[in-house]
């Protein structure tokens, strides 16, 4: 990317967008454009079309999304597929009908088919059923994903798809319908360590496998793929190493300090039994993650602890 270029960072108040934003600062971008929500609405066509007009990017981090953890993917099944679908629509072919120079769509591992092959390769997309837990969110990454490789099929684009791995780190939501795995485990946890709690009850078996990754390492990725990338095809973003869910839990317990009982409740849903990426792409590309995990979560459970008054 020239670094005079202008870049557009869509959803910069999000987990993904401030990392990506933070990251282009660090490495000394400085022409950066973002709009919050509540000044431009990425669901209305007319309103996207006028901004690009206007300020006329060269680069989009198309990070914008409506997420949130197996609760909320559940109970707002339709806000998911119909929000999600909407802001990708309208970024995406406004940056076509614009020349955007290259556009990234960071999608999710949720897109892979619940009984994958593990580690997940990129070739094994749209190969079997999704979960069911998260179906219409994944199905609406799934479409921002086929519309970036439609446009550059027939438009001769460069637009392409990102596919992180679960991230946790700054700006993470920490509301208790709508938090990812690792936010939702730091606030239990601490909760229960503030209130002296003598267990505290998680959701499934615990035998799930997951993979994580602090969103710093996903930004700095993106960044890297932005300039170093030239395909179209979609790319994996992990660590290429998982855990058990009980295992995450103990981490987690032990960095927020707290003592008590750890229990699962294996009547509520586990979720994918296992997510794990092949990071052979990027790895080869010359990227790979550095922060380890002990080191994020201390990160993370620090800047909770700055803002839980906010939560």
């Amino acid at each position: 990317m020239d670094k005079r270029g202008k870049i557009y960072i869509a959803g910069h108040r999000g987990m993904v967008g401030s990392a990506v934003v933070r990251c282009l600062q660090m490495k000394d971008f400085e022409n950066l454009i973002f709009r919050s929500s509540s000044e431009l609405d990425l669901t209305r066509q007319a309103d996207v079309e006028r901004f690009f007009e206007a300020e006329r990017p060269e680069y989009v981090f198309l990070a914008a999304a409506l997420v949130g953890g197996i609760l909320a993917n559940s109970t707002y099944r339709a806000e998911f597929i119909y929000t999600n679908l909407q802001i990708q629509t309208n970024v995406i072919h406004t940056a076509w009908k614009t020349d955007v120079k290259k556009l990234l769509f960071f999608s999710s591992s949720c897109v892979y088919p619940r009984m994958c092959p593990q580690p997940m390769k990129e070739e094994y997309l749209m190969t079997g059923s999704l979960e069911n837990t998260n179906e219409p969110y994944a199905m609406a990454k799934l479409s921002g994903m086929s519309m970036c490789r439609a446009y550059n099929e027939q438009y001769k684009t460069k637009f392409f798809s990102v596919i992180p791995t679960n991230l946790y780190g700054q700006n993470d939501n920490y509301d208790t319908e709508q938090s990812h795995l690792i936010a939702a485990l730091i606030q239990k946890f601490h909760i229960a360590k503030i209130k002296d709690e003598p267990q505290v009850t998680l959701w499934g078996t615990g035998s799930p496998r997951r993979e994580i990754m602090h969103v710093d390492d996903a930004a700095a990725a993106s960044i890297f793929l932005m300039g170093n990338f030239e395909g179209t095809d979609p790319v994996n973003i992990g660590w290429g190493t998982d855990l058990k869910i009980t295992e995450i839990a103990d981490i987690i317990s032990t960095v927020v300090g707290y003592q008590g009982e750890i229990c699962f409740d294996a009547n509520m849903p586990d979720g994918t039994p296992r997510k794990l990426l092949n990071m052979t792409k990027l790895n080869d590309l010359g990227w790979k993650a550095k922060i380890p995990l002990k080191q994020g979560i201390e990160k993370a459970y620090q800047w909770y602890l700055q803002h839980a008054a906010s939560f």
